[in-house]
């Protein structure tokens, strides 16, 4: 039976720019994974990305633009469209690509300007002015992509203490210390704790933590790789313990990986593929050290910019950006392995996340 609007809830991002709806809601059958359209909105220009409240009643998302920009839309009444809470606040960075919620912020990775901002959120869900922007320097070697420094992606680590950055423009994730507070003037208090330093030319984008939590793996935009990394939550100490590609062997279409998912149980790593049009599985061993990959499976469109994994674990869910479409596949529990179940057309869509 398919979910009614008091069901479950997914949220697709997509770029008003190309054609998208902005912000699209849909009730999500738990049985088949389908998705159907309750709701959209075009209030926030190209919300490439988005996260939820932990109570489910406020959205988030980054607007992609020059002048980056944040917004909190408030979705607690399933039978309306998102609502915006106020007007979008000014991040002070350029293209914002990817948001999280910590110690009461909400944090934007901006790519274009190469920073991390911290927007205070307000008791009612609102985003107030930012109470920081933190900068990064340095540079890579791919003289096109990484002149300079881009910030992908803003990820808190599993204990709460740390906040960790990926700069694809770098080769670093930049690991910073949570302690951000809401004293006078509302002040974050988010401070650098260090710069990791990955394979030159790698061009780190995102990255997702093993279910354990001592373990994170970051996917390479620029060489189709992931490195598997230790990761000590007492120390905010992050140490590269080696790479796997993401495509089979004798693979030559460019290729530039977007996001990477880990299964609930620590078994099963999935990657996007871009160019490739895939998504890659991995196996994990038991210590979450060693990733295999098992097979890629086509995305069922074109340049799948986010992967998704349902509440469930039993449906992943790829937003494929050029070809306009959310898919959705069926993971088989033994081999983690995707099959193709369906498809919700999503022009220029970019994210998908679930209530």
């Amino acid at each position: 039976m398919s979910t009614t609007g008091s069901g479950q809830r997914a949220y697709i991002g997509s770029f008003t720019s190309a054609g998208g709806d902005g912000v699209t809601v849909a009730s999500v059958d738990a049985e088949t994974g389908a998705l159907s359209v309750l709701h959209t909105t075009d209030a926030v220009p190209n919300p490439s990305y988005l996260a939820l409240a932990p109570g489910g009643e406020v959205l988030y998302a980054v607007s992609e633009t020059d002048d980056g920009a944040a917004a909190a839309l408030r979705v607690a009444d399933p039978t309306r469209p998102p609502a915006p809470l106020g007007a979008p606040v000014p991040v002070r960075g350029a293209v914002p690509t990817h948001l999280a919620l910590a110690a009461g912020h909400l944090l934007t990775a901006n790519y274009g300007s190469g920073s991390v901002t911290a927007l205070p959120v307000q008791d009612d869900g609102a985003l107030a002015e930012p109470s920081a922007v933190l900068r990064h320097e340095g540079s890579g070697p791919d003289a096109a992509r990484q002149e300079g420094p881009h910030a992908h992606a803003v990820v808190p680590d599993p204990s709460g203490r740390w906040v960790l950055a990926v700069d694809l423009g770098t080769d670093s994730v930049w690991v910073y210390a949570a302690g951000m507070g809401r004293g006078a003037g509302g002040d974050a208090t988010l401070r650098l704790h260090r710069e990791v330093r990955l394979r030159p030319g790698s061009g780190p984008r995102h990255l997702a933590f093993h279910p354990r939590g001592e373990r994170a793996y970051v996917v390479n935009e620029l060489d189709s790789t992931v490195t598997v990394c230790r990761w000590d939550p007492a120390s905010g100490t992050l140490d590269a313990l080696g790479e796997v590609r993401v495509l089979p062997s004798g693979t030559d279409v460019p290729n530039f990986p977007s996001e990477i998912v880990v299964s609930a149980d620590g078994r099963f790593v999935w990657v996007a593929n871009r160019g490739h049009d895939s998504v890659a599985t991995l196996t994990l061993d038991a210590p979450g050290d060693t990733m295999t990959l098992a097979t890629t499976t086509p995305c069922g469109g074109h340049w799948p910019r986010d992967l998704t994994l349902a509440p469930s674990g039993r449906h992943l869910y790829a937003a494929n950006e050029r070809s306009g479409d959310v898919t959705w596949f069926r993971i088989d529990p033994s081999s983690g392995v995707p099959a193709r179940v369906g498809s919700l057309d999503a022009p220029a869509a970019s994210c998908v996340i679930f209530a």
